[in-house]
């Protein structure tokens, strides 16, 4: 058996405005997707693996993270055209889609990276697929044209000794630098590399004066007070709350885009949270959010996280993937996926946000409008950067002060 190395990095980068302009004028309109009623099932099902992911990453680590369950679902729709039997039924089952639905996945994967970048002229966005392929290794061209065709992917060589350079390069490349190298070598057994990353940086469609950023006590997860700069605005932002938590939406550019915070309610826990959302609830949440006036409180803060995803998704239902029960014979007999990795960056000041993610695998209580909310980001969060019209989680991440 060969191994079967995969690579997925994402990269966000996002800049907060430095004017107040309002979101869809007539220089910059606002645009939705357009996608078929099998896409929109599928971002649906994609929010349900994102909710799952965040829950199960928000388990084994009481810290700060954050990471891109979008940029997962390239991945895995990749993985999914080379995957047959028993494995290809696995990694749509962890996706949420029907087996024997490649088709429509690889439809609805061509239709998010083709329209996701061209929503927001504020905004650059940009979803980057390869393949690369040790030494002269021989594998179907049928899914080398397949993932050209549906992910644009490029398709190159990389030589024993200096394939994880190569690598290095084309991530550091693709990511502005902002993850120069995600991996020390390559495997005598690996022979493919799957690599997604994904780029974006926008604006804050409303800034954080710098003038209002004071010294303030954050209470870590672990109860410790801890000073840090905290930015401060008051404006109308979308909010609603629950008897499990309440949230604030800070839209970028023309609103096609957005960052969501979120902090449990009297009584819960972050993990209570992240136990209870869905792709429905989540749905219903976002329906029913309302413009207040919202006194906002957010730290600056900077992440830097690395979690191993192999147990994560086998627990997920990919049994058959890690092991040499794998069935990868559309890309090449005797391939098994052999390891998952996840590194990840990001930055929040009054600029805006940076971040970078790499992974590597060798009842209820409503909102007013008009209300004034009082919205101190002064405890342990979760946020979440999605798009408008379908409600597509591409970034997730809980900040804890730690």
């Amino acid at each position: 058996m060969k191994n079967f190395s995969v690579i997925l990095a994402a990269m966000a980068i996002l800049t907060a405005a430095v004017s107040c302009e309002k979101m869809g004028n007539k220089d910059n309109p606002y645009k939705s997707l357009e996608l078929s009623t099998k896409s929109r099932e599928f971002v649906r099902a994609g929010n349900n693996f994102a909710f799952n992911f965040l829950d199960r990453v928000s388990a084994v680590d009481e810290g700060s993270f954050m990471v891109s369950p979008l940029s997962v679902q390239f991945l895995l729709g990749m993985m999914l055209n080379g995957a047959r039997g028993a494995t290809a039924d696995e990694i749509a089952g962890v996706l949420g889609y029907g087996a024997g639905e490649v088709d429509a996945v690889n439809e609805y994967c061509q239709a998010m990276l083709k329209q996701l970048p061209g929503l927001d002229r504020k905004t650059r966005l940009a979803i980057l697929d390869a393949f690369a392929v040790k030494g002269d290794f021989m594998y179907q061209a049928s899914y080398r044209e397949v993932i050209k065709k549906y992910y644009e992917a490029e398709i190159f060589n990389i030589s024993f000794g200096e394939g994880a350079d190569q690598i290095n390069k084309w991530c550091s490349a693709r990511t502005n630098g902002m993850i120069p190298r995600i991996i020390d070598m390559i495997s005598r057994k690996a022979t493919v590399c799957l690599l997604n990353a994904m780029y974006f940086k926008s604006e804050w469609s409303v800034k954080f004066p710098v003038q209002n950023t004071k010294v303030e006590p954050f209470l870590t997860a672990s109860g410790v007070a801890k000073w840090m700069s905290m930015m401060k605005n008051e404006h109308d932002f979308l909010y609603q709350d629950n008897d499990l938590f309440r949230a604030v939406r800070l839209p970028y550019g023309n609103g096609a885009f957005s960052m969501t915070v979120i902090l449990p309610s009297d009584g819960k826990t972050l993990a209570d949270v992240t136990a209870a959302l869905d792709a429905e609830s989540w749905e219903a949440f976002g329906q029913s959010m309302a413009e207040c006036q919202v006194d906002l409180w957010l730290p600056r803060f900077e992440t830097r996280y690395h979690v191993g995803l192999n147990s994560m998704l086998s627990s997920m239902g990919m049994l058959s993937t890690f092991t040499e029960d794998a069935d990868f014979s559309g890309i090449s007999k005797g391939l098994y996926l052999d390891e998952v990795n996840q590194d990840a960056v990001i930055k929040v000041d009054e600029a805006g946000t940076e971040a970078a993610v790499v992974s590597h695998a060798s009842g209820e209580v409503m909102a007013v409008p008009g209300e004034h909310i009082v919205f101190h980001a002064d405890q342990p969060f979760l946020y979440l950067i999605t798009e408008k019209s379908s409600g597509a989680v591409l970034f997730a991440g809980r900040y804890s002060g730690e």
